[in-house]
């Protein structure tokens, strides 16, 4: 678990810095998860799980499903601080992810099974509440690509 690749992608000081946390590895001790809804270049919506201290993070590029039956392309993207959960506002232009940052959904989740390439999870919050599951595909050439789906 790293927070490297996230703050190496930000400028937290001098002019025009970004407002998101620093924040550092740490345990909330609960499991949480958050999904925001980021109006970035493009929507999008970033699914974030707590692990080891950090938020583990995909990009989802159509609004997450809260019915059986829907797929979601989800891209894994790198690990964000504990503090991100938190998060809203308007990242600064000029800064990476630039745009309007607002919590849609959050609260706590269960790790049902998991695995290198696939992960069960029981989701507690408000819009999505069940069991859900990633699975990590082989679509495109970084081979960072999972489904997120209701099951």
């Amino acid at each position: 678990m790293s927070l490297l690749e996230y703050k190496r992608k930000r400028k937290f000081s001098g002019s025009g810095k970004t407002i998101e946390p620093k924040g550092k590895i740490k345990s909330s001790g609960k499991n949480i998860f958050v999904i925001h809804e980021h109006h970035a270049s493009h929507l999008h919506w970033d699914l974030r799980l707590e692990e080891n201290g950090v938020l583990k993070s995909w990009a989802i590029p159509k609004e997450p499903p809260t019915e059986k039956g829907i797929k979601r392309l989800a891209v894994h993207v790198e690990d964000h601080p504990l503090a991100y959960a938190k998060f809203h506002g308007t990242i600064p232009e000029g800064n990476y992810g630039a745009g309007k940052v607002e919590i849609w959904d959050k609260g706590t989740y269960e790790l049902l099974e998991k695995n290198p390439n696939s992960m069960k999870i029981k989701i507690h919050g408000k819009r999505l509440r069940g069991d859900y599951i990633l699975v990590k595909t082989n679509f495109g050439k970084k081979k960072n690509g999972w489904l997120f789906f209701r099951s």
